[in-house]
């Protein structure tokens, strides 16, 4: 099995930035992609940001230009820096870990418990 412990959550003014990061209890899996996601109240949760297995990134186009996954293998860790943040991006933002455990066969999603993201205007 495998943790993942979020951190970097809170309360900022609109046009200010935060950075989230989240970390593995464990390295030794292979990746097939790391992401952040996030759920606003009363709304489905959806993909924020990702990056795969060989460092290729995807944002939703909400958070293009403001937002910027970034990851270390070894560490075992993926981080998000969030810039000229907005009322709109408040939300819980969950990691994401699609891997794949040693001696396994399947990729399966592993997540965070989730850290309050709160943009005031």
């Amino acid at each position: 099995q495998v943790q993942l412990v979020e951190s970097g959550g809170g309360l900022v003014q609109a046009g200010g930035s935060l950075r989230l990061s989240c970390a593995a209890s464990r390295s030794d899996f292979a990746i097939n992609a790391m992401a952040w996601y996030r759920q606003a109240p009363g709304k489905q949760r959806e993909l924020v940001a990702q990056i795969s297995g060989g460092g290729v990134t995807n944002y939703a186009d909400s958070v293009k230009g403001r937002f910027t996954i970034s990851r270390d293998i070894v560490k075992a860790t993926v981080s998000m820096q969030m810039d000229s943040l907005k009322p709109e991006d408040t939300g819980v933002y969950y990691c994401n870990f699609a891997i794949r455990l040693p001696w396994t066969h399947d990729y399966r999603d592993y997540w965070g418990q989730g850290t309050q993201v709160t943009v005031s205007s």
